[in-house]
């Protein structure tokens, strides 16, 4: 039998905006329930979970940390994942990943700063990804501090089911309990009060509860544990509760509330794989059922290169049970490999178990051939089965980069392959009409903390610019090509004769190759041939040199000769055909279109407003984050804000600070079409 039943298992994230004090609570109760004898401090560089030097220098989590710890209870000790995420919208590729290991999402609020812009966005993920959320108030014994003004505004903001189980009490040196025995005073507000409306909310999910209420006045407390759980599911319960990590106010109230009220792996809303056959047939969803017995499904949500054992990989397990030496495939591969130790972790402390069941956070070491995002199974049937995609925001603020030194070039490569491995939302690119090589993140802060990583961990130095506009190239209406390719040299010779159709796609669609050829005018062994060629247009453009998207080019019709027809005929006649049909499809070039949201004093609003409707940018709203500020949405081409953070820290005296995420794509002016056209070197059509 396992050591923690599943009933006994708890999986719970951290987010929030930076600073609402997540690692702090995250020391707290690893305290509170004995798993370390004091807690660390952000300050010494001291705490569990920020055990990097960057984090250690920087007083921030940069990534993604799991504490796994036991809680002691009646029913006997409870395994309690944590996960503590980074709050900073740089580093989102570590945070999101989070949300697919765990049935419950802590949005973590710092109560001195209020709702903040991350709060807002981690409670709409973890909605739509089926989570429980559970609202923490942090630092209430903070100066300056207006709680019943704050839970109001969260109420207003995420609802009136946004109901405290605890108030504050004793000026916020503790917390007076409003669920499980309500009694006491509290700061603000009424513990009674604040019982019955939990009560009446809980018993709105069940109808014969809502009966007894309704002909007593009252419910047994035991009989509002399986509702109160559901209304939490269904999104129908926020439960807010009030805690100081700095004091220990609220922490065993906490723990309480994780093991007593909060979902185990069987009572949360089920994972949804989606099986993808490789024969191209229909996608089918697969629910994970959290039973031991049946085959292993587990999610691969973190990746970690330690400099002493190497590949770290964190997995979630949904089904099945997986004990070191368990055969295990990898995403698609049909090799299996062999687990050889199991771990829990406990920051960078790695603890060594003999099974994983489902609702556990493991890691395995030493397997190269693990990535981001794979699915481990044990059945080599489920080659196709993924996890359900995460959606992860566009890397769209560059630097182009060289290595200082020549002859590091190759060192520099593999550096920036292991943090891609580590961060999904940090990629590298070629451009190859600029010659340049790309690094991409979600913003400025996110590839500075990539440079020092290199530079401290790693021992590389780059030299750095702003690098080429990732412009993109479409096609603006429908047209037909033809090209017949014949060439004679002697002996055999070559031919293969090519007629197609594009036509334009809804922005981000992609590319899509549709094969319509009837009567084996063109062999079926060819076609890939053909969009070999058009894949190769793809890539180097038309009339500017920037890739190509979103459209659809459909083959339906050409000859072949039983001798002279080759593979080699017939990519030249696709590339080329393609290119005829593009000639007459009216190109356009598209530009990057950004998300832009500036957090700035209130009074600098009319400049950063005029600022950014100076480079094209478009306002589309603001908001009052918090008293004195103001929060400005707006969208701008990509091309215009090179030195927008710059600009942006002058208008404000550097308190205003901003985040960008891709949007969408949309046609470039004219005159800067024209620009780029002309730019281009015209012998990137030549035929070969």
């Amino acid at each position: 039998m396992a050591k923690f039943p599943i009933k006994r298992i708890r999986t719970i994230a951290l987010v929030g905006q930076a600073g609402a004090g997540k690692t702090s609570l995250a020391e707290a109760l690893l305290t509170r329930a004995g798993a370390i004898p004091a807690a660390g401090s952000i300050e010494r560089g001291s705490t569990v979970c920020d055990y990097t030097p960057l984090e250690k220098s920087f007083r921030h989590s940069l990534k993604l940390a799991v504490a796994s710890f036991e809680a002691p209870h009646l029913d006997g000790p409870h395994r309690i994942h944590l996960l503590d995420t980074p709050g900073y919208p740089d580093f989102l590729g570590h945070a999101l990943p989070a949300l697919a290991a765990v049935e419950t999402a802590a949005i973590v609020i710092n109560a001195q700063n209020g709702i903040e812009m991350m709060t807002g966005r981690f409670m709409q993920w973890a909605a739509q990804r089926g989570l429980d959320r559970l609202v923490i108030v942090n630092r209430i014994d903070a100066d300056n501090v207006d709680l019943p003004a704050l839970l109001e505004k969260i109420q207003q903001a995420f609802g009136k089911e946004c109901l405290p189980l605890n108030l504050p009490a004793a000026g916020a040196s503790k917390v007076s309990d409003c669920f499980f025995a309500p009694s006491g005073e509290a700061d603000f507000s009424s513990v009674e009060e604040a019982h019955r409306r939990l009560v009446e909310q809980v018993v709105e999910v069940d109808e014969k509860l809502m009966e007894v209420y309704l002909e007593k006045g009252e419910v047994p407390p035991e009989a509002l544990h399986e509702p109160l759980e559901r209304a939490m599911r269904e999104g129908h319960l926020i439960p807010v509760v009030f805690t100081s990590a700095k004091t220990g106010a609220g922490i065993g109230e906490l723990l309480d509330v994780i093991v007593k009220l909060l979902p185990n792996p069987a009572e949360g809303n089920p994972p949804v794989y989606v099986n993808l056959p490789a024969d191209g047939g229909e996608a089918t969803d697969i629910v994970a059922l959290p039973d031991p017995g049946r085959h292993v499904l587990a999610h691969v949500f973190k990746v970690e290169i330690d400099p002493y054992i190497g590949r770290l990989a964190v997995f979630r397990v949904h089904q099945g049970r997986i004990t070191p030496g368990t055969q295990l495939y990898i995403g698609e591969g049909r090799k299996p490999v062999r687990a050889g130790h199991l771990y829990v972790l406990r920051g960078k402390t790695q603890v060594e178990v003999d099974e994983a069941v489902p609702g556990d956070i493991c890691a395995i070491a030493k397997i190269d051939e693990i990535q981001f995002d794979h699915v481990l199974h044990d059945s080599a049937s489920d080659a196709h089965i993924h996890a359900r995609p995460l959606e992860l925001p566009v890397a769209v603020f560059g630097l182009a980069v060289q290595p200082k030194k020549r002859g590091d070039e190759q060192k520099v490569s593999d550096v920036l392959h292991k943090l891609m491995a580590e961060d999904p939302c940090f990629r590298l690119e070629h451009n190859a009409q600029a010659n340049e090589t790309v690094m991409r993140g979600i913003g400025e802060l996110h590839l500075k903390i990539m440079l020092e990583k290199m530079s401290g961990q790693y021992k590389v130095d780059l030299d750095t610019r702003p690098p080429s506009i990732a412009y993109r190239e479409t096609i603006a209406a429908r047209a037909e090509g033809h090209s017949r390719h014949k060439k004679q040299t002697g002996g055999a010779g070559q031919f293969g004769e090519v007629f197609l159709r594009i036509e334009p796609l809804p922005r981000g669609t992609g590319f899509e190759f549709v094969d319509k050829v009837k009567g084996g005018v063109i062999p079926h062994q060819f076609i890939p041939a053909v969009e070999k060629g058009v894949r190769g247009v793809l890539q180097t453009g038309f009339i500017a040199g920037y890739p190509i998207q979103d459209l659809r080019v459909t083959i339906y019709d050409g000859k072949h000769h039983p001798v002279d027809s080759k593979e080699v005929a017939f990519v030249s006649a696709g590339r080329k055909a393609f290119l005829d049909a593009l000639g007459k499809a009216r190109p356009i070039v598209l530009e990057p279109i950004v998300n832009v949201d500036v957090v700035a004093p209130e009074q600098k609003m009319g400049d950063i407003a005029g600022e950014l409707s100076g480079h094209r940018g478009h306002i589309k709203g603001s908001d009052a984050p918090r008293p004195g500020t103001v929060k400005i949405l707006a969208q701008a081409p990509l091309s215009e804000l090179e030195q927008f953070p710059a600009r942006l820290k002058s208008l404000t005296a550097g308190h205003g600070s901003y985040t960008m995420e891709f949007s969408h794509y949309d046609p470039a002016p004219l005159m800067l079409q024209q620009k780029l056209a002309a730019a281009h070197r015209p012998a990137a059509h030549a035929d070969d």
